[in-house]
């Protein structure tokens, strides 16, 4: 069982949700249907802060609906449950959202930990500056690397995953079944959205993008897109492995 990330903020799936209640999905997805229902009348709430709606495949390939629950639409269940089970549930998607507030607040000194074992990164002056004379003779070999970032991240804005791909000489779908394996990110649905571990990053945004659906009805898509910090994060994922964008490659060959 996961928390999910929906435009920056964690959420289960119905699916799980009926999981953890011991309710059959679609009872569920009909009495969040009746919650929604209660909750449209009033002009000062807005069904969307407790269940969002959204879609899955099935095994049979299918499109078939479901829900995002936040903290408050699991509250909003968890508030109609009453007995054992009611008790189980509550307790455990408290200790999911806590969970997940925990790493994020923790995160800054767990990476400091993690740098300092797996580098060796000094915690005193003197460390530091031995260790930057030591880079010092390291520089030439990373200027591929330095000139790629002069040349390509300084450029702002948003980038679609197309964009960011052609720099490896592959696909948007190439790419984002290697940000796939490598666990970044997931399908929801029609599209792709990062695992909670990696939202609040600034790594990604979403954009809305308007279309007809075909009965002439107005609709609204987010698109994921990346920052150019995410598109750094990319490329040191991805240089991990030894994989490096055309034009650095080209350079390495030339010198």
């Amino acid at each position: 069982m996961e928390l999910l990330n929906f435009e920056g903020q964690s959420v289960l799936d119905s699916r799980e949700v009926a999981k953890m209640t011991g309710k059959q999905h679609s009872n569920l997805m009909r009495d969040i249907h009746g919650y929604i229902n209660d909750i449209k009348p009033n002009s000062k709430l807005n069904s969307a802060d407790f269940f969002i709606q959204s879609t899955y495949t099935d095994k049979n390939n299918q499109i078939r609906p479901c829900y995002l629950l936040t903290k408050q639409g699991c509250e909003f269940v968890a508030n109609k449950m009453t007995g054992k089970k009611g008790n189980q549930f509550t307790a455990q998607y408290v200790t999911l959202f806590n969970s997940m507030k925990e790493t994020i607040e923790n995160e800054p000194q767990a990476i400091l930990d993690q740098l300092h074992k797996e580098w060796g990164v000094p915690t005193t002056l003197g460390g530091a500056l031995q260790l930057a004379a030591n880079q010092q003779v390291e520089i030439e070999k990373m200027k591929p690397k330095v000139d790629y970032y002069d040349s390509q991240m300084r450029n702002p804005g948003l980038m679609t995953v197309t964009e960011i791909a052609k720099d490896y000489g592959w696909s948007a779908k190439t790419l984002n079944k290697e940000l796939h394996k490598r666990g970044i990110i997931f399908k929801q649905g029609k599209h792709w959205v990062p695992y909670a571990k990696y939202a609040g990053k600034g790594y990604t945004q979403y954009e809305p993008f308007d279309y007809q659906h075909s009965n002439g009805r107005p609709g609204v898509h987010n698109n994921l897109k990346w920052t150019q910090k995410g598109k750094k994060f990319i490329y040191d994922l991805l240089a991990k492995d030894g994989i490096k964008p055309v034009t650095e490659q080209m350079n390495l060959l030339e010198a």
